[in-house]
């Protein structure tokens, strides 16, 4: 009996064993929980795919139509323009001195940086719309001079019949016979580029077929900012606000010149004269824009000009970098600002006054001689110029930071002077 229940026990025991090795054998079988998440996570992320290819798909195709349609416009082929425009015989003239004093130089306006700046591939868009203008020629009656330019003469003029996008009183630029055709459709474009906003003075319409070249922008009743303020010095000095309304002025320039900087344009030629008053000091335009860069459109300057060629530059206005190393960037408008904020204090008066000869002028900038400070001038309008006047030019400030100064300068004086009126002032 004991050997049959040993063998009994035995038997037992290996089919408990062969049992569990059984059990064992048998894959686990997964979580319905865990499953269902993993479903729900490769569904959720296949729709985000699908739905973000949409998207991009829509806005490569809007902005490829955007594209078409640009170039279509551009492209466009307008029918020549009428004859050239000639001075009514009732045209009154005032006079107007060079009020910039130009050195020839064998230089060019570029940076290291700028001749990195990648060309257009599309040449056509380089080159302004051709063809017939908005008015006629001969209904275009010149009133006064506003100021003779390098390159051509400003008048203040008046439609006789019509208008010109709504306008009937205009600025006309005529251009002098020296000027190439391919500088005023450089300028064209970049005052196209450059669109609508309240600082700029607007380009209405242009004629560059037939000689002399003439721009059309909207008007500015008061001529340029340096004629208004020597014309009205005597009653702008009596006004216990001057300072306040300087820093107004300081503060559209300033924007209007921000305004170029996100647009990749350096002026060039930023100076008093250079800026149109139809309302002194919250309406006041830059303007003139012959010696203008528009950086995304050069590869190299340098290489795209012949090396005979040499260009006019106004050199009281010009900094220190341009003489020393042929370099003019951003920072060279900002130096530029900082001699208009001088101009305005002195009432339009000729930057280096002391200084007679060109060649004297460049020494002395070279060397560090700067203006000297303006009397009655507020602290922190002294602070701006020297900061704008620091070498080298990297350490001066953007036009940002600039425009962000005056606001806070202003938002101060509005602490002081009625609030709605300055409220005005800025929002003009």
């Amino acid at each position: 009996m004991k050997i049959g229940s040993d063998l009994g026990l035995a038997t037992s025991s290996m089919m408990s064993t062969a049992s569990n090795e059984t059990f064992d054998q048998n894959p686990t079988k997964a979580d319905p929980v865990t499953l269902n998440t993993l479903h729900f996570v490769l569904i959720s992320i296949s729709v985000f795919s699908i739905i973000m290819i949409i998207v991009l798909a829509f806005l490569w195709q809007k902005k490829y139509q955007q594209l078409v349609g640009t170039i279509q416009e551009l492209q466009a082929v307008r029918t020549p323009a009428p004859m050239p425009l000639k001075p009514q015989p009732n045209t009154r003239l005032i006079s107007v001195s060079e009020d910039n004093v130009n050195v020839l130089l064998g230089q060019d306006l570029v940076t290291p940086l700028e001749r990195q700046a990648t060309k257009s591939a599309l040449p056509s868009l380089w080159r302004p719309e051709q063809g017939t203008a908005l008015i006629n020629r001969n209904d275009i009656c010149l009133q006064q001079l506003i100021k003779a330019g390098r390159e051509g003469v400003f008048y203040k003029a008046k439609l006789v019949r019509g208008t010109c996008k709504g306008h009937s009183m205009i600025i006309c630029k005529i251009s002098k016979e020296e000027t190439s055709r391919k500088r005023l459709e450089r300028e064209i474009s970049i005052m196209r580029k450059l669109g609508n906003h309240n600082n700029l003075l607007q380009l209405l319409d242009w004629d560059i077929t037939n000689t002399p070249y003439m721009l059309i922008m909207d008007f500015a009743s008061l001529g340029t900012l340096r004629s208004y303020l020597q014309v009205n010095q005597e009653k702008l000095q009596m006004d216990s606000d001057l300072q306040h309304h300087f820093t107004i002025a300081a503060y559209h320039i300033a924007h209007a010149m921000d305004h170029l900087r996100s647009k990749m344009v350096i002026h060039c030629d930023l100076a008093l004269r250079n800026i149109m008053v139809n309302r002194f000091p919250s309406e006041v335009k830059v303007t003139e824009f012959g010696l203008a860069r528009d950086l995304t459109r050069m590869s190299s300057r340098r290489s795209s000009r012949k090396k005979s060629h040499r260009d006019r530059v106004p050199l009281r206005w010009y900094p220190p970098e341009y003489f020393k190393n042929n370099y003019y960037g951003f920072k060279g408008d900002v130096w530029s600002f900082g001699i208009i904020l001088w101009e305005m204090q002195t009432f339009g008066s000729l930057p280096y006054p002391n200084l007679q000869m060109s060649e004297e002028v460049i020494r002395n900038i070279c060397a560090g001689y700067r203006n000297t400070e303006p009397d009655g001038c507020r602290m922190e309008i002294l602070q701006m110029m020297r900061d704008c006047w620091m070498e080298p030019y990297n350490l001066r400030p953007t036009f940002k930071d600039i425009v962000r100064v005056l606001e806070n300068i202003l938002e101060t004086d509005c602490d002081y002077v009625d609030v709605n009126s300055c409220k005005e002032d800025l929002n003009d």
